[in-house]
């Protein structure tokens, strides 16, 4: 029982501690201490009761995932099985909670007797988030506790619930007051549920699923539910099913069809996908020259250069955080009119009751507007978020390296500039850095963070923390031409216009990899960004496209025409008024068949495996380019770039993660040949051709 859990007897109860640090996790050795600790407990005459509670800042974090692949959590004790012996022992047994308590850490309480709580505790069932429904009879207790609808929400969702929404709705017995002292309560609990010498076993209650025993209604109005929010994805359908089966299945049916569904999506495509996306997501915390003994700033207050549409997101996104943040603008007008779009912004949010009124007005007073550039001094982190230009920038950060203090994070929310060259115009270019947000700020949750050569370890540990304050997925990158993300899109956008001129329409296009699972299709994409927006960064690139390689011209032609997209109502597609639904025109069509023939190309038909390829593969293709010279650490950060600020469907698990499930070896061949035929920006990668012809996959490559 070492290190995995501890046993102690207070009076006449037995407290079992988790003790498997950081997070508790239900490894097969703790099943097993846990287990042991039971079966010595109930040989005890001194026992009368036990109560399990968790070490350290929280009770158990669940299951432990590595475990799913290597057949440890199989092995006996397996959770449902030490579920049921906690659930069938003769002395009640009561769950103590501080912290969080998710999936098997969850479920693990559902089958105590009764659960205490300290308040401000998180639990919940996220197995939907890793492909997976609960597997150790979250879907058949949980309802028996709070009711069916109630449980479908939880469960389908995956998200989690306070202590206090948990004791309302009936999982939490006792609410323990924040710093109250939850193991003595507990004990205390415990110790009357002996002497009442009454246990009653979740599996047993049953009126909280009676009404939905009438009403198949209920279930198919969730699966209408999951299918809208998350369309494509396996497991909340299959969540939907287990739920069900609670209510029309006895209990023993019920949760063995729960495991059997649990152990088939375990070994699914989709799980496999989202498992690998979980620890992408954690990896990218990870990042050379940067450890837990590296010094980190204090980021106490922000400071936004710019209130347009990234500068007013921006500063959204520090005041949702709880940051107080200076806001500056160069003239009045501009100001009020960012301040305008971020009250609209508040308000709506507030309308559809994501955010209480008052909480919104508190978010408001943390954002203070000024006109004085040299406000920006106060501030911790400074982030310009002015337009695109290299002498706008370089002079705006020569101002700020006479204003701000040394300790101060000067930062830049350029999309494609060099880093470098804006950080020379310092002094102090080790504590400049790239901080490249999405659109819009305030709702994406990718930021990519860009290490110039001389960025300081401090400052990217700082800004690493500072991600996850915001809300936000950080990944560090590399200087180069627009970075990792974009720089990976403009192959998608570039294939999908050359596509059209070769015989597919808009529609085709967008239909195939809206159905591959992005939200959007690349047209409906450049509509809604604005076909105006895109013409101006063609024109401020146009100077670096190579001379033998060429561009489409549709997109600059449709602006030509006056196109601009959704906000005009016309671009790639037609768009009526209040109503985002793309329509096809027939006038977009002409313009392609035209094009065609300027430029001797004969139409053909093309199918949906092709575009899918043509435009998946030279993304992925550019990837390998990006890992070859060392601008990403590693593979899946660019699956986390993509899965945050592209909408790439999670259960793919990102660009690269898919493009090793389907092989390099063919992704290869088949840039070879798209290269043989057509040539322009198609040509394979080397570190793709490398691992093709070594049999290796992204995910295991590591920069030497």
């Amino acid at each position: 029982m070492a290190n995995t859990a501890r046993f102690e007897r207070i009076d006449s109860v037995g407290v079992i501690t988790l003790d498997n640090p950081p997070v508790n996790a239900l490894s097969l050795a703790v099943r097993t201490a846990v287990r042991d600790a039971l079966s010595s407990a109930h040989a005890d005459a001194r026992v009368k009761a036990l109560v399990i509670t968790g070490a350290g800042k929280l009770f158990s974090g669940g299951a432990d995932i590595k475990e799913f692949d290597s057949g440890l959590s199989n092995q006996s004790p397996n959770l449902p099985e030490l579920i049921a012996l906690v659930e069938d022992s003769p002395k009640p047994v009561v769950a103590a909670l501080h912290g969080t308590a998710v999936g098997g850490g969850c479920e693990l309480p559902l089958g105590c007797h009764a659960r205490v709580a300290m308040a401000g505790t998180q639990v919940g069932l996220p197995e939907v988030t890793l492909g997976l429904v609960p597997g150790a009879g979250g879907t058949q207790r949980l309802p028996r506790l709070i009711g069916v609808q109630a449980a479908l929400d939880a469960i389908v969702s995956g998200k989690l619930m306070s202590a206090e929404k948990a004791h309302e709705l009936g999982m939490v017995d006792v609410l323990v007051p924040k710093g109250g002292d939850l193991v003595k309560a507990a004990v205390a609990h415990a110790s009357q549920l002996a002497a009442s010498k009454q246990l009653t076993k979740t599996r047993d209650r049953a009126g909280r699923i009676a009404d939905a025993q009438s009403n198949a209604g209920i279930f198919d109005e969730a699966r209408k539910q999951a299918a809208k929010r998350a369309r494509g994805f396996e497991a909340p359908q299959a969540c939907i099913d287990c739920v069900e089966a609670a209510v029309t299945k006895p209990f023993a049916q019920g949760l063995a069809f729960e495991r059997e569904t649990f152990q088939h999506l375990r070994t699914s495509s989709q799980s496999r996908a989202q498992r690998h996306a979980f620890f992408a997501e954690r990896e990218a915390r990870r990042v050379r020259g940067v450890d837990e003994s590296t010094k980190e700033f204090p980021i106490a207050r922000g400071a936004v250069l710019g209130c347009g549409t990234m500068g007013g997101g921006i500063a959204m996104s520090f005041a949702n955080a709880g940051i107080p943040v200076i806001v500056t603008e160069g003239d009045r007008a501009a100001l009020d009119r960012g301040l305008d779009i971020i009250r609209k912004n508040y308000a709506a949010t507030v309308s559809k009751g994501s955010l209480s009124a008052a909480d919104a007005e508190a978010r408001l007073a943390l954002i203070e507007p000024t006109l004085e550039f040299e406000r920006a001094a106060a501030a911790d982190i400074v982030i310009e978020a002015v337009f695109e230009n290299m002498d706008l920038k370089k002079g705006i950060f020569g101002r700020l390296d006479k204003l701000c203090r040394p300790e101060a994070i000067m930062a830049t929310n350029t999309s494609s500039l060099d880093i470098d060259e804006i950080a020379a115009v310092t002094s102090r270019p080790q504590q400049v850095v790239g901080t490249h947000f999405f659109s819009p700020a305030n709702v994406m949750k990718l930021l990519e963070i860009v290490r110039g050569a001389k960025t300081s370890p401090e400052v990217l540990a700082t800004t690493l923390s500072l991600a996850k304050r915001l809300g936000k997925f950080g990944v560090v990158v590399g200087v180069c031409d627009s970075f990792a993300g974009n720089r990976m899109l403009y192959p998608y956008q570039r294939q999908a216009q050359f596509l059209l001129e070769e015989g597919a329409l808009p529609e085709q296009v967008d239909r195939v990899l809206y159905d591959f699972g992005f939200p959007m299709g690349p047209f409906a994409v450049s509509d809604l960004a604005g076909i105006d927006v895109g013409y101006k960064i063609r024109q401020h690139r146009e100077h670096e496209r190579p001379k033998h390689l060429r561009h489409s011209s549709l997109a600059d032609k449709l602006y030509e025409m006056g196109r601009y997209g959704q906000k005009n109502g016309k671009g790639w597609f037609l768009y009526e008024k209040g109503n985002r639904t793309p329509i096809p025109d027939p006038d977009v069509t002409a313009l392609i068949v035209t094009a065609s023939k300027e430029l001797w190309i004969e139409r053909r038909e093309i199918s949906d495996e092709e575009i899918l390829q043509r435009c998946l593969y030279p993304l992925i293709n550019e990837g390998a380019k990006i890992l070859d010279e060392g601008i990403a650490e590693r593979s899946s950060d660019l699956d986390v770039v993509w899965l945050h600020g592209y909408g790439f469907p999670r259960y793919r698990g990102g660009p690269m993660y898919w493009a090793d499930s389907l092989g390099l070896d063919h992704v290869h061949e088949v840039m070879h040949r798209f290269f043989e035929i057509h040539s322009d920006w198609l040509e394979p990668a080397p570190l793709l051709g490398r691992l093709a012809h070594e049999g290796g996959t992204f995910g295991d490559w590591r920069r030497s």
